[in-house]
């Protein structure tokens, strides 16, 4: 693994030189002042995304019901180019029907992976992965590592927008936060959950070869982007939980992931163009995330999301533990279904001393379901602006 990667240089793109803008949106402000860990702060009110919006449509919403949920502004612009559950590939594979199952279709899809669908419904539901492109060496260099280099026209075109649209942002006094699809994400993409848990052990060599173009990837294009941005957070889509813990041991996280992301860590830091500005690492784990929290801050991890309530992650216990880390997420959404009575008890057993703390942007753990009434939602969002001022 090299230390660092270069994709090209700053002379090559007709972008203004990196500023340190004195503008900054009161959205923003009230963003960075959360992530400063300010008690009694506003909380910034977001929310994490949304399976409920058929549903609400037909109990009654319209644009003047969303502006009720009295969301706060833009105040954080994300780059990606990295992935996200799968790696960013260029080109992707061609998404083909590969066989006709009557209600199911089985279909290849831009990941190259074998997933059977609903015929003509792809979204909306967890579909069933049935094949994966990387077995071996051969299929891994066959299918997928060509799909994986730095400085393909595709790649640096996507990096050009993207820098574009980050440093406008950056002007109006907006977070810059890089995305990143983690590693185990990425591997699980590759070979599947099943299989990379054996491959860990059948061939450990063929893991490395796969993170190391990762690192590749990831490293290239955070020096790219920060030629002109300096960057407020890295943030790591991970999913390394479930429901009671991690779902690789400690000791492959350390020898498998933690290699490549102290390198890319330390990179960032040192190509930072504002020095004095900090740092934040975010993993988003999914699941029971406590055992993996120390796990994780050893290499400098200070943020972590989404603390899913029916996982026993719990914030106000989290965020006794470790005052020092930012916390998004810990609203039940089963408790958003049941009604006012709960959410007032979530209300004042969540909301009352994560505001007292500080550095918590409160989020449903992981999108709101349908099963949430938009009653119920709007009588959240209401009583959830108590804290926005």
């Amino acid at each position: 693994m090299t230390e660092q990667t270069t994709l090209i240089k700053p002379t090559d793109l007709s972008l203004p030189p990196f500023t340190i803008s004195k503008n900054i949106t009161a959205d923003a402000k009230k963003l960075r002042t959360t992530y400063d860990i300010t008690p009694n702060a506003p909380f910034y009110q977001k929310e994490f995304g949304f399976y409920c919006l058929d549903t609400w449509k037909d109990q009654g919403m319209t644009d003047e019901t969303w502006k009720k949920f009295g969301y706060d502004g833009w105040a954080s612009q994300s780059l990606g180019g990295n992935g996200w559950c799968e790696m960013e590939f260029h080109p992707c594979f061609d998404t083909v029907v590969i066989e006709d199952r009557g209600e199911y279709e089985l279909v290849q899809d831009f990941a190259g992976r074998h997933v059977l669908y609903f015929k003509n419904r792809r979204n909306g539901f967890m579909p069933e992965y049935v094949d994966h492109p990387v077995k071996d060496f051969d299929t891994w260099e066959k299918n997928v590592k060509w799909r994986m280099q730095t400085n393909t026209p595709e790649r640096i075109e996507a990096l050009k927008k993207g820098v574009i649209t980050a440093i406008n942002a950056q002007n109006n006094g907006c977070r810059i936060v890089q995305a990143v699809g983690g590693g185990y994400m990425y591997l699980r993409s590759l070979m599947g959950p099943l299989e990379l848990t054996y491959m860990f052990y059948d061939d450990p060599e063929l893991i490395h070869a796969c993170m190391k173009q990762w690192f590749e990837i990831i490293d290239a294009a955070c020096a790219f982007n920060q030629q002109y941005l300096t960057y407020d957070e890295v943030f790591f889509a991970e999913d390394i939980c479930y429901k009671t813990g991690s779902l690789i041991s400690p000791d492959m996280i350390k020898e498998f992931l933690f290699p490549y992301y102290q390198q890319l860590i330390e990179n960032c830091k040192k190509r930072q163009l504002d020095k004095s500005r900090k740092l934040f690492i975010q993993l988003d784990t999914d699941g029971f995330c406590d055992p993996v929290i120390p796990l994780y801050r050893q290499l400098g991890f200070n943020m972590f999301s989404p603390f899913e309530v029916a996982s026993d992650c719990d914030v106000v216990r989290t965020g006794q533990q470790y005052p020092d880390i930012v916390i998004s997420g810990g609203v039940d959404k089963r408790v958003l279904a049941q009604g006012p009575q709960a959410i007032d008890n979530m209300i004042k057993n969540v909301f009352e001393p994560m505001y007292k703390r500080g550095g918590f942007i409160p989020t449903c753990d992981h999108g709101v379901p349908e099963e949430v009434s938009l009653e119920n939602y709007l009588y959240f969002r209401k009583r959830a602006l108590e804290f926005s001022k």
